[in-house]
């Protein structure tokens, strides 16, 4: 699903983004801009109290039929359980400069030097089997990360400086090294609270990083009714903490293996929330109906990821990755394979007009990686030992279904030949991309993860070497095997720099994009996000961006399904 690979671009109002991501300066967790859940119930998508009744369908390739697993901790699996089942302490909005809103927590408080953090956690939620939510269970999910590194996906007990995470009564402390407020956006929005009465025992406390989860027991608003490899099928969750909510009573996931049937149920109101890429979406989902609606925030990149391992003869020479960054016309790329919709992204990894001011635009200029050089793309290749009698072959993995990467894809193979690089594609169902990607079992991988509020985020998942493992682990984040003290320390140093040095600590990171090309960018992913108003009301829009719309990402598909409502059950 997209979940772990997309996010996108429209022709709407990129200006009006600009300053909502990450335009100002506040810290992610500041608290300063934190809201009062009872006065939009949760995140602002709507107010007041609504009449239960309805049911959406979403539409989102997910390239392969559902495992019906529902891990938390396994990036596999976790988009169709965070937010519909597990929730975080705190939600933090992207889209609005890193605002948060109360989830199990009810309120936060830093330490003067934001080395520790007290979360006060909010009393009377209980788990969807009954037992009562506690702040162990919040300790619990923690040190179940710190003693299974696998699943500490953001590498807070190893990167982060995370030191300790206790409870006292309702208060749980996390303490840290140094000053650790960047990571509030990781520990308090991306960490799914696990029950520790489920999570203690039997083969979830054997083997939690594998455990399928068949019958998740969480806190959110919804339950998982059934699961077949076809569709899961979502009830709400009657004993959900927050009153009234959810609205929605049934929620369908059918698995489609393909965006063209996906994109057949959306233009026909078939189904109400896509999240997948339509071409000439106008004529062919707009113009259907005046209920049929999109809008794409953009908000990361989507990559040609170089496996950097030694073990990889060429994707580790440094000129082989520069000759690719080299040869290809990323304009090209996102006419031909995005329609448009996804812009250009560029070799510093800064995704422009929404980071304008982390951009280094001189940097990129003076490397001549903003426009295409075909002859140095191919003196590159030369010194690295190829040539018209011994070409380079290399192979790319992608996710069958995904029409748009399969036809940027095609643009990048024909690029590439033009300097002499035989690229040969390889669609695999999701699962077999994914065992790829994480244990490094590839030449390039065609990918995208998701964002965060600055450039930060996106950079220090993929270029942290502690979120990555040796050939055949499974990395966290940074699949490429790219490792870099130098990029390392200027992580490090990011928690506890004021605004402005934080800014010049991204373009020296984004210089080392430049430098070593541990990936290549080529658009610069949006949340495909489509949604049908005959029935269903409440969705984010671009005037009321309460969370980032597009159903793969987690937390904010929470966030989004507990503020729709049916027109027709408030009849």
């Amino acid at each position: 699903m997209r979940g772990i690979t997309r996010i996108a671009v429209a022709a709407i109002a990129v200006g009006a983004l600009t300053a909502g991501c990450g335009g100002g300066d506040k810290p992610i967790g500041s608290g300063a801009s934190s809201a009062n859940p009872s006065s939009s119930t949760s995140s602002g998508g709507s107010t007041g109290q609504y009449k239960k009744g309805g049911s959406v369908t979403i539409a989102n390739v997910g390239g392969q039929t559902w495992p019906c697993q529902f891990n938390p901790f396994n990036p596999s699996v976790n988009g169709v359980a965070g937010g519909f089942v597990y929730e975080p302490l705190t939600f933090v909005n992207v889209l609005k400069a890193g605002a948060t809103t109360p989830m199990l927590a009810t309120d936060f408080a830093w330490s003067p030097k934001k080395d520790s953090i007290v979360f006060t956690i909010r009393d009377g939620v209980k788990w969807s089997d009954g037992q009562p939510f506690s702040a162990d269970d919040v300790v619990y999910t923690f040190n179940l990360m710190k003693a299974q590194p696998a699943l500490d996906i953001y590498a807070l007990w190893t990167g982060a400086g995370l030191t300790s995470v206790t409870a006292a009564g309702n208060k749980v402390t996390l303490k840290f090294k140094g000053a650790a407020e960047p990571y509030f956006f990781n520990f308090a929005n991306q960490v799914n609270i696990v029950p520790k009465h489920i999570w203690s025992t039997g083969d979830a406390a054997s083997k939690p990083a594998t455990w399928a989860d068949p019958k998740p027991v969480g806190t959110g608003p919804y339950t998982v009714e059934s699961c077949s490899p076809n569709n899961i099928s979502y009830s709400a969750n009657q004993s959900y903490w927050q009153p009234g909510k959810p609205y929605i009573q049934k929620v369908q996931y059918p698995a489609y293996l393909d965006n063209n049937p996906a994109n057949l149920d959306l233009a026909s109101g078939k189904a109400q929330w896509g999240g997948q890429y339509i071409p000439n979406i106008d004529k062919f989902y707009k113009s259907k109906s005046p209920e049929n609606n999109y809008w794409f925030p953009p908000t990361a990149n989507v990559a040609l990821v170089p496996n950097n391992d030694p073990s990889r003869p060429a994707t580790s020479k440094l000129a082989v990755r520069q000759a690719l960054a080299y040869a290809l016309d990323r304009e090209q790329i996102s006419k031909i394979g995005e329609s448009g919709y996804q812009p250009a992204a560029n070799q510093t990894g800064v995704v422009t007009p929404t980071f304008d001011k982390y951009f280094d635009k001189d940097a990129l200029a003076a490397a001549g990686y903003d426009k295409p050089n075909l002859d140095k793309a191919k003196q590159l290749l030369q010194t690295a030992g190829y040539s018209e009698s011994n070409p380079l072959k290399l192979n790319v993995i992608t996710v069958t279904g995904y029409t748009d990467w399969d036809a940027s894809l095609a643009v990048v193979k024909q690029q590439l030949a033009k300097v002499g690089v035989e690229l040969s594609i390889q669609d695999l169902q999701q699962q077999s991309y994914n065992q790829k990607l994480y244990t490094g079992d590839y030449d390039l991988a065609y990918s995208s993860l998701s964002g965060g509020p600055t450039p930060y985020y996106e950079l220090r998942q993929l270029l942290y070497s502690k979120n990555t493992a040796p050939i055949g682990k499974q990395a966290n984040s940074n699949y490429s095997r790219y490792s870099n003290p130098e990029v390392d320390k200027l992580f490090d140093q990011y928690a506890s720099a004021d605004p402005d040095t934080q800014v010049k600590l991204i373009k020296q990171i984004s210089g080392y994009m430049i430098k070593d090309v541990p990936l290549i960018p080529t658009t610069e992913s949006v949340d495909w996000y489509q949604y049908n108003t005959k029935d269903i009301e409440g969705w984010p829009t671009q005037d009321n961006p309460y969370a980032q719309p597009a159903p793969y990402n987690i937390p904010d598909a929470g966030q989004v399904l507990a503020n729709l409502y049916s027109k027709a059950a408030q009849k």
